[in-house]
């Protein structure tokens, strides 16, 4: 490392290297190692067990020992079913220590207040009320998704009941239908306002299951001699509970996201905020690039729906992809001038050197700003290890022109230097979750149809067949887990969302008479024409767009 400083600082003060250094986005092995190791994750099951068996011989309680083998047996099937329905989940350390933290946390407050139940601190008629039965459904549900949700909701209610001094059938009723009502009521949470409305939906249900199971005292024999104080105070402390619950999970999400590194829609909505600073800067200094950054998120999101992939995700990792730009915007086609191109007077391995650096550039940005890791995933691979196809052309006609003339000048061809493929891809990584290869084939599709003249249906679709057959043929998809079907889906997507974009404008008749007025009035202005008054430009949509032929026929000749 000494040597490399000296070496760089000679070379700087040479004229041969710059002063500037880029952040990296390095590979925290040690960090990933952990997460993927077999002895942590059993050492995780093992204090999630220790918790059980504290919490079960935490007071007197008869049968503790048979309850404590109950509740392991429990654990074991829970640990199945993870491994089973949730794969990624049981391969991360991170994730699974968040699933049982959770959970062991939503059981360690049932017990307290059965604690304080049992010692007459809570009066016994507001005793099974009083519970938080959707805590760890509507927390795992907004963190790490629905199934997720579900997995706590059946199996938090099933070490709930064996906390009770006997298992109470009614109980783990109310705590199953409560916690299935929070995770129906947050399948998509992108506002925080929502955790709020689980909480009534929540409070509601319990209420309704309390008044068939007459837990709430409604004496429908003897109506007229209904405790009506004592219910009033039954329903409030329901809904206080239910919706003190979603309160204090929507105040626990940011602080867990950070901690255990998962990422909420409510926070990649937030993240995609125009009023970010470096959205901002990118909207003023480099416009080309902040339209087309919003166009490939409009494209990517729309095709994320279409297969299963996060659509927030795409959105906001594709409105930061290109922030490397930001550095030198002016050698971009999109921000270029009028007149000319600074690429002219550069050699194609410059100009290459220059377009393969915005990434890099993106990534030191990305950190600097501390952005989402996944953003600065999709930063570094969304172009792959492409070729910047441009200049490798430009850079072989121009060595052919060199051997052309060196003939003239009795050259040997070995006289004339090669071409150096290397220095015209990017670096990558290759594209690896599916909301990357989208995003990765949205931008390449977005900056392709700028140049169609006459953006048809079958013009979109088969620019679009190509784009995808290319990235496959070079490689660029391998290490992505989209299936053929679903690059299908996602250029139907395609070609259903750029025909919306680009469709054209009806040509209006030049209205003579406006003419005439104007002229009789005096009015010398360029063009003449006025569009009349209370008239509005009609615009030609696609409202059913027929599959891209174009684009099944390249998968399928890219699949033989």
């Amino acid at each position: 490392m000494i040597f490399d400083s000296l070496r760089k600082k000679r070379l700087v003060r040479q004229g041969y290297a710059c002063e500037k250094t880029r952040k990296t986005a390095g590979e925290d092995s040690w960090r990933r190692s952990l997460d993927a190791s077999v002895e942590a994750r059993w050492l995780l099951f093992l204090l999630f067990a220790a918790g059980l068996a504290t919490l079960i011989f935490w007071g007197p309680q008869p049968a503790q020992a048979q309850r404590c083998l109950l509740a392991l047996l429990i654990l074991a099937t829970a640990a199945a079913q993870i491994w089973i329905n949730h794969p990624n989940t049981y391969a991360s350390n991170s994730r699974l220590s968040l699933m049982l933290g959770v959970e062991l946390a939503h059981l360690v407050v049932v017990k307290m207040l059965l604690g304080l139940a049992e010692a007459r601190v809570i009066a016994p008629e507001y005793a099974a009320l009083c519970l938080p039965y959707a805590f760890a459904p509507l927390m795992l549900s907004a963190l790490l998704g629905r199934h997720h949700g579900l997995h706590a909701a059946v199996f938090c209610s099933l070490w709930s009941s064996i906390l009770f001094r006997s298992v109470d059938a009614i109980s783990l009723v109310l705590s199953l239908i409560s916690g299935f009502t929070a995770v129906f009521v947050t399948r998509q949470v992108r506002q925080r306002a929502r955790l709020l409305r689980a909480g009534v939906f929540v409070g509601l249900a319990v209420w309704l299951l309390a008044l068939c199971f007459q837990l709430v005292e409604i004496y429908w024999s003897a109506f007229a001699q209904t405790p009506w104080r004592t219910v009033g105070w039954q329903t409030l402390a329901v809904f206080g509970v239910a919706i003190g619950t979603a309160v204090v999970a929507g105040g626990l999400l940011p602080a867990l996201e950070r901690v255990f590194g998962v990422t909420t829609a409510i926070s990649w909505r937030e993240m995609g905020d125009l009023n970010h600073p470096l959205l901002k800067r990118l909207a003023q200094e480099a416009p080309g690039t902040f339209f087309h950054s919003l166009n490939v998120g409009q494209l990517a999101s729309e095709a994320a729906q279409e297969v299963g992939a996060n659509p927030d995700l795409c959105q906001t990792c594709a409105l930061f992809h290109d922030v490397g730009k930001l550095v030198k915007p002016e050698y971009f086609a999109e921000n270029m001038p009028e007149g000319g191109s600074p690429h002219d007077t550069l050699a194609p391995s410059m100009s290459a050197l220059i377009i393969v650096a915005h990434v890099k550039e993106g990534v030191n940005l990305a950190l600097e700003n501390h952005l989402n890791r996944q953003i600065i995933d999709v930063i570094q691979s969304h172009h792959g290890t492409s070729l910047v196809w441009w200049f490798w052309k430009k850079a072989l006609a121009q060595q052919e022109e060199a051997r052309a003339q060196g003939k003239l000048a009795s050259l040997r061809p070995d006289d004339v230097p090669g071409v150096d493929e290397s220095v015209f891809r990017y670096s990558g990584p290759l594209p690896r979750t599916k909301e990357e290869g989208i995003i990765s084939l949205a931008d390449s599709v977005e900056s392709a149809s700028r140049s169609l003249e006459k953006p048809t249906p079958q013009r979109i679709e088969e620019m679009i067949g190509k784009i995808v057959a290319s990235r496959i043929d070079d490689g660029q998809l391998d290490d992505c887990d989209l299936t053929f079907r679903e690059l299908t889906a996602v250029a139907e997507s395609f070609a259903s969302t750029l025909q919306n974009m680009l469709h054209r404008r009806l040509a209006y008749p030049k209205d003579e008479r406006s003419d005439d007025d104007s002229r009789k009035a005096g009015d010398t202005t360029a063009g003449g024409g006025q569009r009349p008054s209370g008239e509005r430009p009609t615009r030609r949509t696609t409202a059913n767009v027929l599959p891209p032929a174009a684009a099944r026929s390249s998968l399928g000749a890219a699949r033989g």
